[in-house]
């Protein structure tokens, strides 16, 4: 802007250092100095009218919006002419105050309307005031009355009558409010005013809302009491006669309730009136429901006895038939209350159905219950299991598939307070005769397995007479030969138990009891059966040598005496090692063969040949040193271990070498290799000329050559 600008406007000497450099040194100041001395702070160099600065101050303190924008300075800086700018109030109210104080609709000021203009005015239009969109919420405080559905579009002046903003009304107390207080006087189904503290002035919105006023919907289960089923679609006046409303019912109270009493006074099956408590008016609900009044259905388990099978009420069996004579007060659940008839003809019956009178059966209903079902009364089982002696096999009735014929087959004279267990048949009075009689064994004199009372021991209900005893209980299993014919050898049990003695308490082991004649016998049989009397053989240990399958064949296992019997050993006779008068009591180790085989060891002074003299060369009694191969050559074939000297030596015999036969401690090589064609003393001491060492000595050959 200064570029065209005439110098001599600035310049008006032509002294152009006298100019100063300040916009005021140039332009009046027209603001008086109220805006500082800073023009930069608002104008520039590109139009002096231009002023970037105060308007970006001005966004910052009041942002010129909407209406605001469009306004000139002056129009709210009343001395923009002479230069006045100073900051203005951000309140409408400091420039709108004359129409604050000339609105109408309403008038704010009578009404007392704060000068927060902003609660409902924009910048936009000053006209376009909102109390129910963003700019006015009726429903924050202090007011807190949303305005909803119906109430939305509402004139104020509708509820605010005569001007009167400073209602302070809840949004449930319509009635209170003074919109509704007419409508809510008028009311007729129900009359509100009349019909109690559910129907309050201030407890409209319990049943209205602001969607409709006629749409009156009530929650009944809000009082207790639920409307269902028949109950539901129900005149309210039908329950609430007289406009009573006021009602405090509970729900089961049907009789009670002034609605049903009548039917209940009515009723006849059962006459609900004299019928007792569970008919009481206040029980209806026990029985009846909202469904439907006539289809009753009572639990009869609910008093302790379920109406099951026959039982089942009304078909078959009408309540009439137990509750005679209209007696519901029954709390009893004996059978024989109804069923005495049934019981006092027992007698009569015969056959599978025992008098129960004579018989002392008890009439409880537990009683009863053992035996008879609900089902059908003449079809009663009694479960013998449950007292301990299960019905099995023959004891069952010939109907069920045994041999008894009825019960007083067992229970003689009608005697049905019998207490014995299923195991003790000969004091039962059953089998008592039979077990008298017995002969193989005879029970009575046999002991205590065979007492009275065992007899399930050996006995089963299948056959009396198949008895079967298990051996094995007595600790003495009966294996092999000691079984019974034809598996084993013994005919009858009194081959063992001789004079009916069944009192043994001799161990399975102890065969001599049975077998002393046997064992006697070994004294002559001979052969490999030795003499076990002279031998002093125990006769409590049979069982070492002898099984239960063949007596003759026994057999002696050798190895564990600690001497396994191997090579000639096992076909050698015992007599042949056990000698003298106690033969087998010997105790030497099986490597003293020197005990045994003393005359070979002396022969060895006569055999000669490859057998040295063990006497002359004192050779120790430890034969197994040499003769190792006993078990599979024999005696002879003995081979010594070399240790520093390997042989066979060129088919030499130990007396080639050791020339003193008592002493094998002393060697010889020359004895050898002085013979033709060997290593002759001449030929040796050639061969070691030169060795400092060499001597030809009948041993000094060993010190070099060891093999």
């Amino acid at each position: 802007m200064h570029e065209k600008v005439q110098c001599t406007q600035c310049h008006a000497k032509p002294v152009f250092t006298e100019v100063g450099k300040h916009c005021q040194d140039c332009h009046a100041d027209i603001h008086q100095r109220k805006m500082g001395t800073d023009c930069a702070q608002c104008h520039s160099v590109q139009g002096w009218n231009i002023a970037v600065q105060k308007v970006r101050d001005h966004q910052n303190r009041f942002p010129l919006l909407g209406a605001h924008a469009a306004v000139q300075c002056e129009d709210c800086h009343r001395g923009a002419a002479v230069g006045q700018f100073q900051g203005l109030s951000t309140a409408c109210v400091s420039c709108h105050m004359k129409e604050y104080q000339k609105t109408t609709s309403p008038p704010h000021a009578s009404s007392q309307f704060a000068t927060t203009c902003e609660s409902c005015h924009s910048f936009d239009s000053w006209l376009g005031a909102s109390f129910n969109g963003t700019a006015f919420d009726h429903s924050a405080p202090p007011i807190s009355f949303k305005l909803t559905n119906g109430h939305a579009n509402v004139p104020c002046a509708s509820c605010h009558v005569g001007g009167n903003y400073n209602l302070h009304i809840v949004e449930a107390d319509c009635g209170n409010s003074g919109c509704h207080l007419t409508t809510w006087q008028q009311t007729n189904n129900p009359v509100h005013s009349s019909a109690g503290a559910a129907f309050g002035v201030a407890n409209c919105s319990g049943c209205h809302n602001t969607i409709s006023w006629t749409t009156a919907i009530f929650d009944h289960s809000t009082t207790g009491f639920l409307l269902t089923n028949g109950h539901a679609n129900v005149p309210c006046a039908s329950c609430h006669v007289n406009n009573n409303y006021a009602l405090t019912i509970t729900p089961n109270d049907c009789g009670n309730s002034g609605c049903h009493l009548t039917r209940w006074q009515q009723t006849t099956t059962p006459v609900h009136s004299t019928s007792g408590p569970a008919f009481a008016p206040t029980n209806c609900a026990t029985c009846h429901s909202t469904k439907g009044w006539d289809s009753a259905s009572f639990d009869h388990s609910t008093t302790g006895f379920a109406l099951t099978g026959t039982h089942a009420s009304p078909s078959p069996t009408p309540c009439a038939s137990c509750h005679v004579s209209n007696n519901y007060t029954l709390n009893s659940a004996d059978c024989m209350g109804c069923h005495q008839a049934a019981w006092n003809t027992t007698p009569s019956f015969g056959g599978s159905v025992p008098d129960h009178i004579k018989a002392s059966f008890p009439s409880t209903a537990a009683a009863c219950a053992q035996c008879h079902t609900i089902t059908k009364w003449a079809d009663g089982k009694f479960d013998h299991t449950a007292f301990g002696f299960p019905l099995t096999n023959s004891h069952a009735l010939v109907a069920n598939g045994g041999k008894v014929a009825s019960c007083t087959s067992c229970h003689i004279g009608n005697n049905y307070s019998l207490n014995i267990a299923a195991t003790d048949c000969g004091n039962g009075g059953c089998h008592l005769t039979t077990w008298q009689t017995t002969n193989n064994p005879a029970h009575p004199k046999a002991g205590t397995p065979f007492a009275a009372a065992n007899c399930s021991t050996c006995h089963n209900t299948i056959t009396w007479n198949t008895a079967i005893f298990n051996h094995d209980a007595t600790g003495w299993a009966l294996t092999g030969s000691h079984q019974m014919a034809p598996v084993g050898k013994i005919v009858a049990c009194t081959d063992c138990h001789v004079g009916n003695n069944y009192t043994f308490t001799a161990s399975n082991t102890d065969c001599y009891g049975c077998h002393m004649v046997a064992w006697q016998s070994t004294a002559r049989l001979g052969g490999n059966v030795p003499n076990h009397i002279t031998a002093g053989f125990p006769s409590s240990q049979c069982a070492t040598c002898h099984d239960t399958l063949l007596w003759a064949n026994g057999r002696f296992d050798h190895s564990a005496t600690g001497w396994p019997l191997q090579g000639a050993h096992v076909t050698t006779p015992c007599a042949s090692c056990h000698l003298g008068t106690n033969a087998f009591a010997l105790t030497s180790a099986n490597t003293d063969c020197y005990g045994c085989h003393q005359a070979a060891w002396q022969s060895t002074v006569t055999l000669g040949g490859a057998v040295p003299n063990h006497v002359a060369a004192l050779y120790p009694t430890t034969c197994l040193t040499c003769h190792i191969t006993w078990v599979t050559t024999g005696w002879l074939g003995a081979t010594f271990n070399h240790t520093w000297f390997r042989i066979p030596h060129n088919g030499s015999v130990c007396s080639d070498c050791h020339l003193v036969s008592t002493d094998y401690a002393t060697f010889s090589c020359i004895n050898c290799h002085t013979r033709a064609n060997a290593h002759n003393k001449g030929t040796t001491d050639g061969q070691h000329r030169g060795n400092t060492n060499y001597t030809y000595t009948a041993t000094s050959c060993y010190d070099c050559h060891k093999n």
